[in-house]
């Protein structure tokens, strides 16, 4: 099968056959529909973060059941599926409290050493990103990392259910738990930003504070629920929040990823309030909290954030039916759809920020 391989940090996607193993246990063959290019792989590819080459990324794949294991109970071939990157065992402390997100055995997931690789290139190993390896016409992932969705849901709405609107939204709803009157920023309007915000509007918050720097992507977190846009290449960020909310914000969410960005949510909260850190962070990165001004005095809390303290099995269904109701906006975040060929020159529009997600339908 075709897939996009990353050989090494810093080059280009190759487009390269690849083989994947049949299913064993409670693995499951996915026909690939449609693929989303989010951000974060695109920066793994470029700086390694420390993750395993040559490898195939991509993480948001949506596509229909070709082939079960033996031990899968949970679905069948025919139905419609989408990947997200939670790995969880379903079994320890963390999992059966329902925090799947924060499970101590995320490798059950994952093939043991004393089993054949699941995706190779002429008997030689392929790194398995997120246990999942996306962008290809196939992947082999554990029934505990698929979610069944509604058939009537286009593939290319489905993708983008498994990362960016469950890191996004979720941050908001389930993270932050925003009550109806609170007040919003978000830092950064890209595709998880972007969920962010219908996230916290979901939720009931009043006033909703979309930060960029690009003007088109501020009048598209208007689409999204955003009450009030700034521009912080033309205004000091901070001044213009406390002209809307002048004590400061109840919540901040940081989605950049930047040293300077996770400082300035810090810095636009309110006494006692809370900043989310869940923008990717390169390794090694610092920020600074202000023992007396910030923690004692000003009560405020930071909090990192992993894929929106998301339960896939429930959350990915929940707006998957909210879409088809009418209620979640999916249709925006799609900017177009290409060939696995073109993976290259969509990441380098995306480079741009003059899109939301291109999403991958043609293998």
């Amino acid at each position: 099968m075709k897939a996009a391989v990353s050989r090494r940090p810093g080059e280009k996607f190759s487009i390269e056959e690849v083989q994947l193993a049949d299913p064993i246990g409670q693995e499951v063959l996915i026909d690939v529909k449609a693929s989303g290019l989010c951000h974060s792989d695109l920066h793994i590819a470029l700086e390694g973060y420390g993750f395993e080459f040559p490898t195939v990324l991509g993480h948001e794949a949506a596509g229909v059941v070709a082939k079960i294991g033996p031990d899968v109970t949970d679905f069948a071939v025919g139905d419609h599926v989408v990947a997200s990157l939670i790995q969880f065992c379903g079994r320890c402390e963390a999992c059966l409290d329902g925090r799947v997100y924060q499970c101590w055995n995320p490798g059950v997931t994952q093939r043991g050493d004393n089993e054949p690789p699941r995706l190779t290139q002429n008997g030689e190993a392929l790194f398995q990103y997120s246990a999942i390896s996306g962008f290809a016409e196939q992947v082999l992932v554990h029934q505990n990392q698929l979610s069944v969705l509604p058939k009537e849901i286009p593939f290319t709405r489905a993708a983008i259910l498994g990362c960016g609107v469950i890191t996004g939204a979720g941050a908001a709803i389930n993270s932050a738990d925003i009550h109806p009157g609170q007040t919003v920023a978000v830092i950064g309007c890209g595709g998880v930003g972007l969920n962010a915000i219908q996230g916290a509007r979901l939720a009931g918050a009043g006033a909703v504070i979309a930060i960029d720097l690009q003007p088109k992507k501020l009048e598209l977190a208007r689409r999204f629920g955003a009450t009030h846009t700034i521009n912080s290449g033309q205004v000091d960020p901070i001044e213009a929040i406390h002209e809307i909310a002048p004590r400061g914000v109840d919540h901040a969410f940081e989605v950049i990823g930047l040293k300077q960005t996770c400082q300035l949510a810090i810095d636009l909260v309110r006494v006692g309030g809370c900043a989310y850190i869940i923008g990717l962070q390169k390794p090694g990165n610092t920020i600074e909290l202000k023992a007396w001004e910030d923690l004692v005095m000003g009560q405020k809390r930071v909090i990192g954030i992993q894929m929106g303290s998301t339960n896939p099995k429930h959350d990915i269904p929940m707006f998957a039916q909210l879409y088809l109701d009418g209620r979640f906006n999916l249709d925006d975040l799609v900017s177009g759809e290409i060939g696995l060929d073109q993976i290259n020159e969509a990441y380098e529009a995306l480079e741009g920020g003059q899109i939301a997600r291109t999403i991958i339908t043609s293998f």
